[in-house]
C-alpha cells in the first residue's frame, strides 16, 4: 500500500490527473548560440540587430549580423568613402600647391626688377635648394612627423615655397612665350595622364622595376651632360636629355595617381595624404622643368 501511494509522482502533469503541489519538469537548457548572444553583445564583441532583424536570416553577406559585411581593415581603409575622402584631400592640397606656384612663377616672370634682382644674387637659389632637399627629407623619411597636425602642413608649406623659388628662378631664364606655353602643355599632360590613370587597366604601380632603372638611365645622362658642358653646349643632346625627364617624371605621375586609388597592386595608405600631395606636386613640377628646358633649347 505504501507503495502504491509514493507512486502518484509518476502521474501526468496536472490538468491529466496531478496533484497541484507536484514540481514541474526543469526546462530544457538552452543552446551554445542561445547562452553566448546575449553575453556578445554586453561585451560590445557582436554589434546589436536592428528592431525585426530574423535572427534565422543570415543577410546579405556570410556572417549572421549585418555588421559582419563591413570591411575589417585597419580603421576601415578599404572603405571607399575613405578612399574617396583621401584623394579629395590630396587634390585640394595639390590645387593650392599648383596656384602658390603659378603665383610666383608669374612673379618672377613679368616683374621686371624682380626678375633681374633674383638673377644677380644667386645666394637665394641655393638657400632655397637646401629648405627644398631639407624639408623633403624630413617628409619623406620621418612618417610620424608628416602625419602629425600641424607640422605636416607646415613642412608641406615650406616645401613648396622652396620648391616654387627653384622653378620661377629657373622660368626666369626663359622668354615669356615659353613658360606660358609650357605652363599649357604641362596642364594638358597631367590631365590626360590623370585620365589615364583612373580610367586605364594597365597597373602601373607593379612597374616601378622600370621606373626605377628609366630613373637611372637619367640621372646618368645628367652625369654626362654635367660632364660634358665645359667642352661646349651641345643643344640636341640637352633637348633629348630634356624630352627624357619629362616621359620619365609623367610615368611617375601616372604611378603616384593610382597609388591614391587604392584600386591596384599597391595603394597608398589613407594617412599620407601629405605624402601622396608631394610626390604628385614634384612630379609635376619636374614634367613642367623638363619641358620648359626642351623648347627653351629648341628655341636658342
Amino acid at each position: 500500500m505504501t507503495q502504491g501511494k509514493l507512486s502518484v509522482s509518476h502521474k501526468p502533469p496536472e490538468g491529466q490527473g496531478v496533484y497541484k503541489d507536484t514540481p514541474a519538469a526543469p526546462p530544457d537548457p538552452p543552446s551554445y548560440e542561445e547562452a553566448t548572444a546575449g553575453e556578445g553583445m554586453k561585451a560590445g564583441n557582436v554589434t546589436p540587430p536592428p528592431p525585426g532583424w530574423n535572427f534565422g536570416d543570415p543577410g546579405p553577406g556570410s556572417g549572421e549580423f549585418p555588421g559582419d559585411t563591413e570591411p575589417l581593415g585597419p580603421l576601415g581603409w578599404d572603405d571607399g568613402n575613405v578612399r574617396r575622402l583621401f584623394v579629395r584631400k590630396v587634390y585640394a592640397l595639390l590645387l593650392l600647391q599648383l596656384l602658390l606656384t603659378t603665383g610666383v612663377v608669374a612673379l618672377f616672370t613679368f616683374c621686371d626688377p624682380v626678375k633681374g634682382y633674383i638673377q644677380t644674387h644667386p645666394a637665394w637659389y641655393w638657400a632655397s635648394y637646401a629648405v627644398f632637399f631639407l624639408t623633403y627629407l624630413i617628409l619623406a623619411c620621418c612618417s610620424g612627423l608628416r602625419r602629425r597636425f600641424p607640422w605636416n602642413l607646415i613642412l608641406l608649406g615650406i616645401f613648396t615655397l622652396s620648391l616654387a623659388y627653384l622653378t620661377a628662378m629657373l622660368s626666369s631664364y626663359y622668354d615669356t612665350k615659353a613658360v606660358l606655353l609650357c605652363l599649357g602643355i604641362t596642364a594638358l599632360v597631367c590631365l590626360g595622364i590623370s585620365i589615364l590613370s583612373f580610367q586605364s587597366k594597365l597597373d602601373f604601380t607593379s612597374c616601378q622595376g622600370i621606373l626605377a632603372a628609366l630613373l637611372l638611365v637619367l640621372l646618368l645622362g645628367g652625369i654626362l651632360l654635367g660632364l660634358l658642358l665645359p667642352y661646349g653646349y651641345v643643344p640636341w643632346l640637352h633637348g633629348v636629355y630634356a624630352l627624357l625627364g619629362a616621359l620619365v617624371f609623367s610615368l611617375f605621375l601616372a604611378l603616384d595617381t593610382q597609388l591614391l586609388l587604392g584600386t591596384r597592386r599597391y595603394s597608398l595608405n589613407p594617412e599620407e595624404f601629405v605624402f601622396g600631395a608631394l610626390n604628385i606636386y614634384l612630379d609635376i613640377i619636374h614634367v613642367f622643368s623638363f619641358l620648359l628646358q626642351f623648347l627653351g633649347s629648341s628655341r636658342e
